[in-house]
């Protein structure tokens, strides 16, 4: 994928992870929650199943980009939650 490819996809997917987990936050940090989540996403899936995020209008690419956010979400929220 492109460069450019990589960031629409990154802000897009970071936009559904934070619907998704009902987060706050305007554009920038959806993109580097998605880029991050595209990486994460794209490591677990080459890892587990052979199948990294190969493509922009790959459905799996898709998946993994977007549970990759999910999952950065998540654990952000572990590290930062307050007592």
């Amino acid at each position: 994928m492109g460069f450019i490819a990589w960031i629409l996809m990154g802000l897009i997917a970071g936009a559904i992870a934070k619907s998704i987990m009902k987060e706050r936050g305007g554009w920038l940090s959806s993109l580097v929650t998605g880029l991050i989540g595209g990486v994460v996403g794209g490591w677990i899936g080459s890892a587990l199943f052979d199948r990294g995020v190969t493509g922009f209008f790959s459905l799996w690419s898709w998946l993994l980009a977007i549970g990759g956010s999910v999952l950065v979400l998540w654990v952000y929220s572990l590290i930062t939650r307050r007592k």
